[in-house]
């Protein structure tokens, strides 16, 4: 459904996207991950139309954003993370405008609407001033018009940033429900949201594609082929929890252990396929009765600070990933 070769994008000197390629197939949901300035702002305008490429290709549902831009933009809703509103029409005259653009039947605009309305959580509101909005409720206005028409494919962008929890859960649930029967790609900086939302996620950084997996695979991936140093066994057993314990941070690889209230969880340093059956020996040999071996892979959070070579106090700057929006266009997003 969407498909992306090689996709370049400068902004004067800054290199945006590097050779970019992914694809989406139809009925995925699947979510961007990356930093404030990693190109997800960036690969989204190109996908909509609103932003020429400088390299490479990208097509939505087999056609072409730069040749066929008209067969690309019907089959499409956009929410970008700043949606622009008509702050002096109502929610409800507001979406009629949209549906009206959008060339929806007017036969079947009323219920649409109101099915929209419904399903967006803005029945209480649909009579109010857009401009007299809270930010979450605006968010909610900016995904219901790109839900007008329905659209094959949405592309949002931070579709859930300044919503209250409770929002957020109407919101994840409802870009869930579109599994199998919309192609959605989201953008997101919060590990949590898109391991909540999405299948599959792709991991930019510096405008180049750093990884691609299932936010579950993300999750268990194996740590020495992810390139993380470290990984942490988690050991149960009946019996001396000290003098076990002090067995096993004599086993070779043992870089650090913390005693637990039934055992402890051994953080090693090497092969977790030869260090684990050391440690079951030394559990027995000190008189314990080993009752439980789990692996505590790496988190979301490791993975991606090690494939984005990011620090966590610089990967999430409060700066807007666009270049456009900051001075001298210096980000690359």
């Amino acid at each position: 459904m969407i498909k992306v070769n090689g996709l370049t994008r400068r902004y004067g000197s800054t290199l945006a996207l590097q050779d970019l390629s992914f694809e989406v197939a139809q009925g995925e949901v699947v979510g961007f991950l990356g930093p404030n300035g990693a190109g997800k702002s960036t690969t989204m305008k190109i996908l909509t139309c609103s932003l020429a490429p400088s390299g490479g290709s990208a097509s939505v549902a087999g056609h072409d954003v730069v040749t066929d831009a008209i067969s690309v933009r019907k089959r499409i809703g956009f929410m970008p993370e700043h949606v622009a509103l008509y702050t002096d029409q109502t929610v409800e005259s507001y979406l009629n405008f949209v549906a009206e653009i959008k060339c929806v039947p007017e036969g079947n605009q009323r219920a649409h609407l109101e099915d929209l309305i419904d399903r967006t959580g803005l029945r209480d509101v649909r009579s109010k001033l857009v401009g007299n909005l809270s930010h979450g409720y605006r968010k909610r206005v900016g995904l219901a018009q790109a839900l007008i028409g329905d659209p094959e494919v949405l592309i949002l962008d931070e579709p859930t940033s300044g919503l209250d929890p409770h929002q957020i859960v109407e919101i994840r649930e409802l870009i869930k429900s579109f599994r199998g029967q919309r192609t959605v790609l989201l953008s997101s900086h919060i590990l949590t949201e898109v391991s909540a939302i999405c299948e599959r996620v792709l991991i930019l950084d510096k405008g180049r594609l750093v990884g691609e997996e299932s936010a579950a695979g993300l999750a268990s991936a194996d740590p020495l082929a992810a390139g993380i140093a470290t990984h942490t066994v988690v050991l149960n057993w009946d019996g001396d929890r000290q003098k076990v314990a002090d067995a096993l941070a004599e086993v070779a690889g043992v870089d650090d252990l913390v005693i637990t209230a039934d055992g402890a969880e051994v953080v090693i340093a090497g092969n977790p396929v030869e260090i684990r059956p050391k440690l079951v020996e030394s559990v027995l040999a000190a008189g314990g009765l080993l009752q439980n071996l789990s692996d505590k892979g790496p988190s979301l959070e490791d993975l991606f600070l090690k494939l984005t070579g990011t620090e966590p106090a610089d990967a999430w700057p409060d700066s807007p990933d666009d270049p456009e929006a900051s001075d001298g266009g210096g980000s690359s997003s």
